[in-house]
């Protein structure tokens, strides 16, 4: 990274430890939750993990995800045939947005706008994804999420 290089998501957020803490405080949450909590009432006790990971590898992490766990196609996997509900979207998507907050992630309005983005479309293509019968695209790389148009403000 140069000076005129912003950072990575990743780096701003807080390296892994960031999002190990965040995947810790929102599973507590999804675990005791009504509308997602039956989705992942088989979680392994990794999972809080493995999410750290794809979460990192998205926000420009290293490519931990795609190394040790399969990249892509194998997130696919966990979503085909779950037949996800809107209500469940985006309860999903609230829980983990409080979660942040407890987390102590950075609530810069250029973070949080990216953040937000990469969920929004993250759990809509998941949605799509889980429905039974579902035309998906097997392989494809784990995405890589950036600042958009909005990078870090530093005043």
């Amino acid at each position: 990274m140069t000076a005129s290089e912003p950072p990575s998501l990743y780096d701003w957020a807080g390296g892994a430890e960031a999002f190990e803490r965040l995947t810790s405080v929102f599973y507590d949450k999804v675990l005791r939750d009504d509308v997602v909590g039956p989705l992942f009432a088989h979680m392994s006790p990794d999972h809080p993990h493995h999410v750290a990971l794809w979460l990192g590898e998205v926000f420009g992490g290293p490519a931990r995800y795609t190394d040790e766990l399969g990249g892509y196609p194998r997130m696919l996997a966990h979503h085909l045939d779950k037949a996800i509900t809107e209500q469940q979207r985006r309860r999903w998507m609230d829980l983990l947005l409080d979660s942040v907050d407890e987390a102590g992630l950075p609530d810069d309005p250029e973070f949080r706008a990216a953040f937000v983005g990469y969920i929004e479309w993250g759990t809509r293509l998941a949605r799509s994804n889980s429905q039974p019968g579902a035309d998906v695209v097997r392989e494809a790389p784990v995405p890589r999420w950036g600042w958009g148009v909005a990078p870090p403000y530093e005043g």
